[in-house]
């Protein structure tokens, strides 16, 4: 049996699920996962369960957050005066906004308050602070 090395391209069905149970991702919505072992592709701590494994292998894996979006940081989470933005720019929760910094580096932060004076904006990933748990199957080692 071939198993999974640094070079292997490897195909892997698998669900993504937080603590709570609730599912965040998997190949049953978004398809099979197709990575190159070595590529950066998914999480580091990830990439090191999958070493070994050999088709039809299958194993839970649980990524702290700090192997997996890390922590969630408060620095991240700006408050933005209102009028800033262009006055017919409807602002609602939960919208996602790029944001262009000083320097023109850009940002994309959801909103998560919004008021009449002011704006308040997190570049947390969404997923960020959150201990991941995937259920990974290998379907295919090249």
């Amino acid at each position: 049996m071939i198993r999974a090395k640094v070079g292997s391209t490897v195909t892997i069905s698998y669900v993504g699920t937080l603590d709570n149970g609730r599912i965040f991702h998997s190949s049953d919505e978004h398809g099979p996962l197709c990575l190159t072992i070595g590529n950066s592709q998914v999480f580091p701590a990830l990439e090191q369960a999958i070493i070994g494994m050999g088709a039809g292998e299958a194993k839970n894996v649980v990524l702290p957050a700090a192997e997996a979006y890390g922590p969630r940081r408060q620095e991240n989470i700006i408050q933005v005066a209102r009028h800033v933005f262009p006055a017919d720019k409807e602002i609602a929760v939960g919208q996602k906004l790029s944001i262009e910094f000083a320097g023109g580096a850009s940002r994309v932060m959801m909103v998560v308050a919004a008021g009449e004076t002011d704006v308040t904006l997190d570049g947390n990933h969404p997923l960020a602070g959150s201990e991941l748990t995937f259920a990974l199957k290998v379907d295919r080692v090249e």
